[in-house]
Order: structure tokens, then C-alpha cells, then sequence
């Protein structure tokens, strides 16, 4: 693990593109598979961090380059199996703890791998989250904003409900649901609920997701 902190040192040293940096630092780490449970989750947290520390987006902002990531799993899992053929050279016994003991030296069999294919899909996801996810994220904040502002406008409520009120007609394809109205919102009557319906739909007319 100190060779793979090394390696990705002089990797951000020399000024390697950021992407390639992230695809070959967290990869690399993943296909070592250094700890018992927690490898996969670190190997994404390794690309945010790679990507945040080289500056590749303004400070304070995280690339959810993760998400597209898991979105596209079937590919992320065929990319880790690029590591599958090594199986064949390492020697192995289980232990009790249902873990791994590697019995020979298997430092050289990951100390030069192939990065080309965690680098393409590494890219493909930062390529599909600037270009499609990030636009309509900011464009689904922009109408929720905008049917939030106008629901307080019509009815004084605080920032929490009025959210929570976009949040159910949406999730109800426009509508507020009957165990909703007779619940948590039983104070609005039937014309402020149809107003509201209202404004929702239209703030989010036409927005599709992912």
C-alpha cells in the first residue's frame, strides 16, 4: 500500500491528466483488495478525492461521478474483472475468519497493470456526468425552487413542508395522495391542494430525470 500512496504521489506530481490519475490510483486499489470488507465503497471515495485534491472541479463541489458509476454496474463489475486471470498465479488457503491467506509474492503481478479499460470507463462516467447529469440536476434544483417560492407565495408554510409538498405530488405523478391530505396536510382545503397540484406540474412540466 505505501508503493500504491507512492505511485499515486507521483502521479499528481507530475502533473498526469487528473482522470487517468483517478482511474489508475483507485483501480489499482480495488484490484489489490487490501482490506476485508469496505473496498468497493473506498475505491469510489478514492476517485472524488483524486479528482477533488487535483482541482478537476471548483473547490466544494463533488463530481457524482459515483452514481453513473453504479448506474452502470454490469460495466464497472466487468472492468474489476480485468484482475480475474491473475487468480491463476497466486497461491491461496481460506482461513477461519472466512478471509484469504496469500501464501507467495503477488507484488509484481498488480505493480504494472493494464489501466486502459478502468481508464476508458472512468472516463465514459465523468463524460456522461458533465455532460448530462450535472445539467440535469441543476435544471431539476432551478424548477424545484421555482414551485417552492411559488407554494409558500399561496399558502404560508415553512421551507420544510412546502418541500415535502413537491415532494409527494411528484412522487404521486402530479397529484397529492388521499393519506396525505387526510394526514400531514389536512388543514389545506380542497382548492389550495388543487392549486398546488398545480404548480408543481407545471414547474416540472416537461423535466424528465436521469
Amino acid at each position: 500500500m505505501q508503493g500504491k500512496i507512492a505511485a499515486n504521489e507521483r502521479m499528481r506530481e507530475g502533473e498526469l491528466d487528473s482522470v487517468l490519475q483517478a482511474a489508475a490510483t483507485a483501480f489499482d486499489f480495488v484490484y489489490v483488495h487490501p482490506i476485508q470488507n469496505g473496498n468497493g465503497r473506498l475505491h469510489r471515495c478514492l476517485i472524488h478525492h483524486v479528482l477533488a485534491e487535483r482541482k478537476f472541479t471548483p473547490p466544494g463541489m463533488v463530481l457524482p461521478v459515483s452514481a453513473v458509476m453504479l448506474n452502470r454496474i454490469d460495466s464497472h463489475r466487468d472492468t474489476l474483472r480485468a484482475s480475474g486471470p491473475l487468480m491463476n498465479f497466486i497461491e491461496w488457503r481460506p482461513t477461519p475468519e472466512r478471509n484469504v491467506e496469500v501464501l507467495n509474492d503477488t507484488a509484481d503481478l498488480s505493480r504494472y497493470f493494464d489501466c486502459t479499460e478502468a481508464a476508458e470507463f472512468l472516463y465514459a462516467c465523468v463524460a456522461r456526468t458533465v455532460d448530462q447529469d450535472l445539467p440535469s440536476e441543476i435544471e431539476f434544483l432551478r424548477r424545484n425552487e421555482e414551485a417552492m417560492r411559488r407554494i409558500m407565495n399561496t399558502v404560508e408554510r415553512p421551507d420544510r413542508i412546502a418541500e415535502d409538498l413537491v415532494t409527494f405530488i411528484r412522487q404521486n405523478k402530479g397529484n397529492l395522495g388521499r393519506k396525505r391530505r387526510e394526514n400531514e396536510f389536512a388543514k389545506l382545503t380542497d382548492d389550495e391542494v388543487t392549486f398546488l397540484e398545480a404548480i408543481v406540474r407545471e414547474a416540472f412540466d416537461g423535466f424528465a430525470e436521469g
